[in-house]
């Protein structure tokens, strides 16, 4: 099966092309993916049996023969960008430009062929399958797919690959994050007759030098991602607020930046000045993987890759990606991707072109060790 496939890809290289055309042009933010998943769910339910969940997952579930010893192999389908208008990619030379071109709309792409071409040459599952082409991966999405999948498949689950970023690495650690909203309110007032009220925007400012300046705990990283608030130039703030962000690989480390911020809130209290902290969303890390399973799978993962592209051991690392959720569930997952590029969560984005054909291979490798 494997040596079909591979044939089948080398010829799929305009269909890849197309593909990845058509999916720039559907504005996919992360929270309004859907359209870019019912794009998805025409293609696929061609091949077999297909749904859309209430989580914006479209899901092929053709190879799922039931029972334990489930794979899943998923992409997901948001991009970074808040853009409702389509892009349109542009070539320049041996470089594809668009945001989101590459993260993570190559590696859809690529899923969308691989499929296809497992179909073409009617490949059979050696345990149960489910390739899915997932939402709110990205931003504010808090892995809303990946939750939604693991909810339903998690008992099942024994490896999950997330095809997401490029080839040159495998992510095999969950980095987990903790992200709120922080409102600071005071009376506020008009700008010169309350001149001496307290001013909301100040007080966060106050807050946001103080969480800056504060010694985190080791390995720990955050930022302030945004600030909004005051009425006009000449009134003393009633409200400001900011997105604050921490992110460690440790649940511990985590734990420590948790009681760390809740002081900095406790000592901006005051009778004038309230404050609200608003959880956004919570990535968790991972947690007690079976490590000899774990380094399997990313062996198979290097294995993949290595075959296409000689040399090596490839770099591991942690970051937060679709992993996180079984990792933190007990259940092996790897994540790397099917392209090579630059500049992803930029609008200065591009891929590769002559990556992609490589990634192919790879992806097609990666279903030889599930298929036959």
């Amino acid at each position: 099966m494997l040596q079909q496939l591979l044939s089948y890809l080398e010829r799929q290289g305009e269909r890849q092309l197309e593909l990845l055309g058509e999916l720039c042009r559907i504005p996919a933010p992360c929270g309004g993916e859907r359209a870019r998943a019912e794009y998805i769910m025409k293609l696929i339910s061609h091949l077999g049996p297909a749904e859309l969940d209430g989580s914006d997952n479209a899901i092929f579930t053709g190879f799922d023969t039931g029972g334990p010893g489930l794979t899943v192999i998923c992409a997901h389908t948001d991009t970074v960008f808040p853009d409702r208008e389509p892009f349109e990619p542009r070539l320049e030379g041996n470089r594809l430009c668009c945001p989101g071109v590459g993260d993570d709309t190559a590696n859809v792409s690529a899923l969308l062929v691989l499929l296809e071409g497992l179909c073409a040459v009617g490949a059979r599952a050696k345990a149960p399958v489910v390739i899915a082409f997932d939402s709110g991966e990205e931003g504010l999405g808090n892995l809303r797919g990946a939750r939604a999948l693991m909810e339903r498949y998690g008992e099942r689950c024994s490896a999950f690959i997330s095809l997401d970023g490029g080839y040159r690495s495998i992510t095999t650690g969950a980095v987990g994050s903790h992200r709120y909203r922080i409102t600071v309110s005071t009376p506020g007032g008009h700008s010169y007759g309350d001149f001496g009220n307290r001013n909301a925007i100040a007080a966060l400012s106050e807050l946001i030098c103080r969480l800056y300046t504060a010694q985190p705990p080791a390995g720990t990283t955050y930022n302030v991602g945004t600030i909004e608030g005051g009425t006009s130039v000449n009134t003393i703030a009633q409200s400001a607020s900011a997105l604050f962000e921490y992110r460690s690989d440790s649940r511990r480390q985590l734990e420590l930046m948790e009681q760390l911020l809740q002081r900095e809130l406790t000592g901006l209290r005051a009778p004038d000045t309230w404050v609200e902290l608003e959880t956004l969303g919570v990535r968790p890390c991972s947690g007690e993987v079976d490590p000899e399973a774990q380094a399997a799978l990313a062996a198979l993962a290097e294995r993949c890759i290595l075959a296409e592209l000689p040399g090596g051991p490839l770099p591991r690392q942690s970051a937060s990606t679709d992993c996180n959720i079984p990792l933190s569930m007990g259940i092996p997952a790897v994540c790397f991707g099917l392209y090579t590029g630059c500049g992803a969560h930029t609008r200065q984005e591009y891929l590769l072109l002559d990556s992609l054909p490589v990634g192919l291979r790879i992806g097609g490798r990666l279903m030889g060790e599930f298929f036959r």
